[in-house]
């Protein structure tokens, strides 16, 4: 009976240190997400700093990796792949824009799982946008 106490006791601490070195942004929570710089690739040309409005991305965004979706107030993107890999959760999707215009494009997210920081690419018809900002939980 006192060694299976001692296994139960254990695995209970197992579990515990695995929920405690998991990050606060491995999607578990729905997150908030800020761009901070937004920069603009055109092949021949190069990247340049741009707005988010001149690229049509938000200030501030929802990732709920839960529910398979990136979205505002207005509008919401799926979430077609979500990894981890090497203490980043990382998200892809494609999002055809608004129709009857030829403006899909794919995208990659990555969210470092400790710090909330995060890189977001989406590349269309001979364009890139490449932006970084951070997450916070909800």
């Amino acid at each position: 009976m006192k060694q299976a106490n001692q296994l139960a006791t254990l695995a209970a601490l197992c579990v515990m240190s695995m929920t405690a070195s998991a990050g606060m942004f491995d999607g578990s929570k729905v997150l908030l997400c800020a761009t901070q710089t937004v920069n603009e690739c055109i092949p021949g040309w190069g990247c340049e700093a741009v707005s988010q409005e001149s690229v049509n991305l938000p200030d501030f965004f929802m990732v709920d990796a839960g529910n398979k979706v990136i979205g505002t107030a207005s509008t919401e993107t799926p979430i077609e792949r979500i990894e981890h890999l090497d203490g980043k959760l990382v998200l892809q999707g494609a999002d055809d824009g608004l129709e009857g215009i030829r403006d899909g494009l794919g995208w990659t997210m990555t969210i470092h799982e400790e710090n909330g920081n995060m890189s977001l690419i989406a590349a269309g018809d001979g364009y890139a946008i490449v932006s970084f900002g951070t997450c916070a939980t909800k």
